[in-house]
């Protein structure tokens, strides 16, 4: 049973590349719920390759706070809107959590605090 980083967070789709800790956590993308435990987040690692991805069997559906667990900084994107397309950037000076399009850094004011 993963932490409640966040309570109801939902369900996401991650690469087992991730959740078998084989890759760490670099791609994040929000889409349109499919259902209605799923929170659209969709989470892959830096190992995953097209090829891999196209293979539903290396996908696998969590709990949002179970990737959480993995990565915290993923707990400030929960509430980021559909569309939204990160990534974790690690460059030795701590994690930060940027836009795929712009490498702009998400501000801190618009990501999600626990009890906030």
């Amino acid at each position: 049973m993963p932490i409640e980083f966040i309570p109801n967070a939902g369900a996401c789709l991650a690469s087992k590349n991730v959740l078998s800790g084989a890759g760490r956590i670099k791609w994040m993308v929000r889409e349109e719920s499919r259902a209605a435990a799923d929170n659209g987040w969709r989470i892959f690692s830096e190992i995953d390759t097209t090829e891999y991805l196209h293979d539903a069997s290396n996908l696998a559906i969590t709990d949002f706070n179970t990737v959480c667990e993995i990565e915290p900084a993923l707990i400030g994107i929960w509430d980021l809107p559909v569309g939204s397309d990160l990534q974790v950037v690690d460059e030795g000076r701590g994690i930060e959590i940027v836009h795929t399009a712009t490498g702009r850094p998400v501000p801190a004011d618009e990501l999600y605090v626990p009890g906030g």
